[in-house]
């Protein structure tokens, strides 16, 4: 009889075991694309794209767009962050630039990671970053502080109903996951 409840307990706790790692499975690479493809279809979320590479310089002095910028830091993020500029008008084809403050607080290295998001949502597409510290994670030694450019240019094809985009950057401790990405690129 004992060999039998011992039995059942390790088959319930292996099929456990599976079930958690399929759960994380899930989580970590079937939701994200999911994710990304729903914002994508249903036009929310406000992501901004990567890089853009500038082809038409043409400018619409026409009107004037009011830019907006916001920044948080993730709970578990300790540093000093914020954009040095709270607001800039532009007009739509015009290069722009700003900076956004950064200093770290601790007494050790860290390094930081920033995730944009653009309010209302479909002005997303319309806002290029031609140069941003979000394409990379951001290292700061102790008690350092470093001023990151944003470089940008809001699409001439801006719909003429948006007159304000508030640009958010929340901004997080990746510390831990830059360590383990440069110990396997190391041991390649």
């Amino acid at each position: 009889m004992a060999n039998a409840t011992q039995r059942n307990v390790i088959q319930t706790t292996g099929k456990l075991l599976v079930l958690v790692v399929a759960m994380f499975a899930f989580a970590m690479w079937v939701m994200p694309p999911l994710y990304n493809a729903l914002c994508e279809v249903l036009g929310i979320n406000g992501k901004t794209g990567g890089r853009y590479e500038v082809v038409d310089s043409a400018v619409d002095e026409s009107r004037t767009v009011k830019v907006q910028f916001v920044a948080q830091n993730n709970e578990l993020m300790p540093w000093e962050f914020g954009p040095n500029t709270s607001q800039v008008e532009v007009h739509p084809g015009e290069p722009a630039m700003v900076t956004f403050y950064a200093k770290n607080t601790q007494s050790h290295y860290m390094v930081s990671q920033t995730i944009p998001s653009i309010v209302p949502s479909r002005a997303a597409e319309y806002f290029h970053k031609t140069e941003c510290f979000c394409f990379n994670q951001q290292p700061l030694d102790a008690g350092k502080k470093a001023d990151m450019p944003l470089r940008f240019i809001v699409d001439r094809d801006l719909p003429k109903d948006i007159h304000v985009i508030t640009l958010s950057y929340t901004i997080f401790d990746v510390t831990e996951m830059a360590a383990k990405q440069d110990s396997v690129a190391a041991s390649k």
